[in-house]
């Protein structure tokens, strides 16, 4: 046994050897009971009792002026704030919010080398919680439990030194029992921001400090299995299953004890039972055979309760642990990872633990919020970047089934990689054995709590931190503990001496072309992509190019997406409104500003447009329709299609013409053709559109019925003679030709051009005005994120320029019978040949058809954006789109649109990205009106070709100067945008990588679109 050390020492925060002083070992995370049916149940655990709530608290800027005689009983406290636990000690108020990236948040501060912490910028916290042991834990032996404390802390219990732990996402846990009092109860933690911990903690986040997770006190019975490990194996035939529960006891059970497992199905019905005497032995292991299992898998995560049940020698209940299971088998076979036989595909997304108002204090309804949005848009896997979640979040992806690749606590990025370079002479922990033990210490940590949990099928050896010895023998650890999952690291890519610390090929934000190169060469490893598709802002374009590597590729098996959720937190502008800021807003430096918004939700979490491209592309049936059926591709592994109902619907011009629900069951892994029948033979002249889509029959755990998980469209044109007279025929048009204006004069409308402000300068349908400002060419967007960090600012800023100067002339007048054309020459100082002519065409039923057409030239750079932009008031601010929607999309990131009718208003298609910048934008837009609340107003419609429209309330060059939402203006106009291009937004990743070619726009080609005005 372990001699308790009693005296703390400061000199631990700086020491790698010392990281756990008086913490008990680690364990399972199984809940316990004194009763079966509240075991059965899992009610609330009688046996625990939360300190959350209210502690006193005092916050000191470093060590030298923190209250250092807090912990002692006569020290009075009452005069101090209180603080809430759960909680982090910066959002409430306290020390400096500060977000970084890779370096170290001391960079430029001090100059420090590991292990070395500052003696001056180390902010330390004062907890004191008084508690009473409640009645029923009297008498027994209490421990308390920390779920979560960034990044090191010391305890007191009544003056007493408990003990010290370091690692701020695994739990502590400590006995109390030789310190407990009657009546109240002094419990004292000291908490640092800055340790050891927090070298090895270096990951991309906001850097916090403080009891961030639960924390409680509870006993134990009389006998108690303090670990628990069940394993639910399945024999290479997948019909025999053995599961196996090695119980380890606090202490030897008495002679006459035994132990009962037994084990029921889904149903309730008893699977399999076993039991054991207990002869004293601390660590009996109980095993029971289940003939033809059900599997579990992220598709059906069917999962087994077993109940194991503790009796004295007279037959007595003394303890009942429930504990859920799933019977599953994965493997590598043939350099493919495969569960229950079948090669696995990782739809995925690394998940920061993140709330705007609590940080990484996350709530179960976050939580449960989380799963089903995971599931909702056809995300099978989820990795834990970077550090051990909550335990409820895994029960929660063993109930709802999500693969998991469960990260430990580790990322030194800062020590290795600076400012985008390689450059590892200080790295840690590396091949350094002074580090081996607390890097170690981490992953046993994770594995012990999390290794009951079937959803895990990976362990991740931390998140670039280089590669050595250190991490190579953790690997070895997870793979002589566990011979049922891989193991991940994807820094071997840096050092391939170190290979053996990775199961399978993992990179970061490598090219689709990158991904080919690896795979063609006959690889050793399959690849997954831990990291792709960088989300940040307006982006995950070209996300295409991953996922069409799965049906390429068999050793490509996925990937994740970074990442989950922006991690912005809530603030107040100088007039007391609230918005989400980024890094930087709170004064941090150094900051990485707003490379904390990453996510495909938004921090308030409500799902972002972005999304609708993930939902598509992750679909695991896939349906291609044409005009005289649906063939679905069935690409689940182990679950037919009998879950939904087919439904088919034909549109024209975007109403809703007939609509049919079909059975359509498709075997997994299976294709099947279903023919649909819709539409008189002789269907009348329009464009038409076939959707398929399946929804579920019945509500599920995590959707109600009728909740759509996969469509596909047909879009297909019927033409033929029109038989209506168009408006507007054998109407004359009035021209007066002023000395500075053109006017055209038709029935209730009128138009007026400019030979001195160079456009359109009046629009007016029934004495209303439409044009508060004029069209203009317009070849610049607001960067986006991923604009910036391919540096388009500086590589096409003359767009920007050529946007706001031209010289225009009047190129010529002409009047035929029925319309009057005005055209407009425009150019540059750009470039002397570059030149845009926009060409207005009034006709009689008062539509105006307006052509503008690029002559380009050699040696431009990509242009941005080829439009026309103009104003309307803004009382003009409700939109009716006949368009590819109903989120925005981009010419790279427009597979999950469909083309439909929507609705909404100007101001909603703004995306709430942290940082302004382009938003907004549908592809393929045949049709768009723009009313006020009485419904008049214009109409775009596309004159031929689709085009892509635009519709905010404010200008590109205002978001272009925006670094957050209320920076913006005060709205007093709509601005209407109309693209025959706007180039793609990107996303492979944010700091450097173009748009693919495909989806640019060279400047050294004609270009002309049209479209038309009209009446709403």
């Amino acid at each position: 046994m372990v001699e308790r050390v009693t005296k703390p020492c400061l000199e631990w925060l700086s020491d790698p050897a010392v990281f756990a002083v008086n913490r008990l070992p680690a364990h399972s995370d199984h809940a316990y009971y004194a009763n079966r049916d509240e075991a059965m149940s899992r009610a609330a655990m009688t046996m625990r009792h939360s300190l959350n709530g209210a502690w006193k608290f005092m916050y000191a800027p470093n060590p030298a002026s923190r209250a250092a005689d807090f912990y002692k009983p006569e020290f009075g406290v009452s005069g101090w704030d209180d603080i809430e636990v759960p909680g982090h000690i910066q959002i409430q108020g306290y020390g400096q919010m500060q977000y970084v990236n890779t370096m170290y948040p001391w960079d430029g501060h001090e100059l420090l080398r590991p292990p070395a912490i500052s003696e001056t910028d180390n902010p330390v916290g004062s907890y004191v919680k008084e508690f009473e042991v409640p009645a029923s834990m009297t008498g027994k032996p209490l421990f308390i439990s920390f779920q979560g404390v960034e990044t090191a802390f010391y305890v007191w219990l009544n003056g007493e030194f408990v003990g010290y732990g370091e690692d701020s996402f695994t739990p502590s846990e400590f006995e109390l029992t030789p310190f407990v009092r009657e009546g109240a109860n002094k419990l004292a933690v000291e908490v640092y921001q800055r340790s050891t911990g927090a070298w090895l903690e270096d990951q991309d986040f906001w850097r916090f400090s403080g009891i961030f997770r639960d924390v409680y006190l509870y006993t134990v019975p009389e006998v108690h299995v303090y670990d628990v490990h069940v394993k639910a194996e399945v024999d290479a035939s997948l019909k025999n299953g053995t599961l196996s529960a090695a119980l380890t006891f606090r202490e030897a059970p008495p002679a006459g004890s035994c132990v009962i497992m037994t084990v029921k199905d889904a149903a309730g019905g008893e699977a399999a039972s076993a039991a054991l005497d207990l002869d004293g032995t601390l660590q009996p292991t109980l095993s029971a055979q289940v003939g033809d299992p059900s599997l579990w898998s992220a598709e059906d995560p069917y999962l087994y309760e077993v109940l194991i049940e503790v009796m004295d020698a007279n037959g007595l209940l003394v303890e009942a642990i429930p504990q859920r299971v799933g019977f599953r088998r994965f493997e590598m076979k043939n350099k493919i990872m495969t569960l229950n036989g079948q090669r696995v595909v990782f739809k995925g997304v690394n998940r920061h633990e993140f709330n705007p108002r609590r940080g990484r204090a996350i709530t179960k309804e976050d939580m449960l919020w989380d799963i089903k949005t995971l599931k909702q848009n056809n995300m099978n896997a989820v990795r834990t970047s970077h550090y051990p979640n909550q335990s409820l979040w895994y029960e929660l992806c063993d109930l709802y089934g999500v693969y998991v690749i469960d990260e430990m606590n580790l990322e030194t990025h800062g020590s290795w990689q600076k400012m985008g370079a390689v450059e590892p002479s200080w790295n840690i922990p590396g091949s350094k054995p002074e580090w081996q033990d607390i890097v170690m210490d981490r992953a046993i940590s994770m594995y012990e709590r999390d290794k009951n949990h079937p959803s895990i099928l990976i362990w991740s050896l931390g998140n670039e931190s280089y590669v050595g010895d250190v991490l190579v023998n953790v690997a070895r650890y997870f793979r002589s503990v566990d011979d049922g999952r891989l193991v991940h690291y994807e820094g071997v890519f840096y050092d391939r001496a170190f290979t053996e610390a990775s199961d399978m090929e993992s990179r970061m934000y490598a090219k689709p072309q990158d991904i080919k190169e690896y795979l063609d060469n006959d690889p050793p490893k399959p690849y997954i992509s831990c990291e792709y598709m960088h989300a940040m802002g307006n982006s995950l374009g070209g996300m295409k190019k991953y996922t069409d590597l799965e049906r390429e590729y068999p050793m490509y098996q996925g990937g994740f997406i970074w990442d989950y959720i922006d991690q912005s937190v809530y603030k107040k502008d100088r007039y007391g409104k609230e918005y989400l800021a980024y890094g930087g807003d709170f004064g941090d430096r150094p900051t990485d500003y707003g490379f904390c918004t990453n996510g495909i939700v938004y921090a308030d979490r409500r799902v972002s447009p972005k999304m609708q491209e993930v939902k598509f592309l992750y679909q695991n049936v896939k349906l291609t329709v044409d005009r005289n059926g649906v063939n679905v591709r069935n690409e689940n592994l182990f679950v037919d299609t009998s879950a939904y109902e087919l439904v088919c619907t034909l549109y024209v011009d975007g109403r809703e013409l007939e609509s049919v629900v079909m059975e359509a069951i498709v075997a997994p892994l299976a294709e099947q053709r279903f023919p649909v029948k819709l539409g008189d033979p002789q269907l009348e002249a329009g464009e038409y559109v076939l959707e398929a889509s399946y929804r579920l029959k019945e509500s599920a755990l995590w959707a109600e019925k009728g909740f759509e998980v996969a469509f596909g469209q047909h879009v297909f044109r019927v033409t033929g003679e029109a038989t209506v007279e168009a408006e507007g025929v054998g109407r004359e048009l009035k021209v007066v030709h002023g000395d500075v204006n053109i006017g055209v004069h038709g029935r209730d409308f009128s138009a007026m051009f400019s030979k001195q402000a160079m456009s359109l300068i009046s629009l007016r349908y029934g004495g209303r005005e439409m044009i508060a400002a004029p069209p203009v060419p317009l070849f610049w967007r607001a960067t986006t994120d991923n604009d910036r960090g391919f540096a388009q600012g500086f590589t096409s800023g003359a767009w920007f320029a050529a946007s706001l100067a031209r010289k225009g002339v009047v190129a010529e007048v002409t009047e035929e019978a029925g319309s009057v054309t005005v055209a407009y020459r425009y150019t540059f100082s750009i470039n002397a040949e570059t030149e845009t002519v926009i060409s207005y065409t009034v006709r009689a039923d008062g539509s105006i058809r307006v052509q503008s057409n690029y002559k380009g030239a050699a040696g431009l750079p990509q242009m941005p954006i080829f439009a026309v932009s103009f104003k309307v008031p803004a009382d003009y601010d409700r939109l009716d789109w006949y368009a590819h929607g109903p989120e925005e999309n981009y010419a790279d990131r427009a597979n999950g649109a469909r083309l439909c009718r929507f609705e909404g208003t100007v101001a909603g298609q703004v995306s709430d990205y942290a940082m302004p910048q382009e938003s907004g934008n549908r592809t393929g837009v045949r049709r768009v009106s723009v009313t006020d609340a009485l419904g008049k107003g214009i109409r775009i419609v596309a004159d031929g070709e689709p085009v892509e429209c635009n519709f905010s309330p404010y200008t590109a060059f205002e978001l272009e100067a925006a670094q957050h939402v209320y920076e913006l203006p005060p709205v007093h106009y709509t601005v209407v945008t109309v693209a025959g291009r706007q180039m793609g937004v990107g996303g492979d990743d944010s700091w450097g990588a173009p748009v693919h070619d495909e989806f640019t726009i060279p400047a050294d080609e004609d270009m002309a679109f049209s479209f038309v005005i009209e009446r709403a």
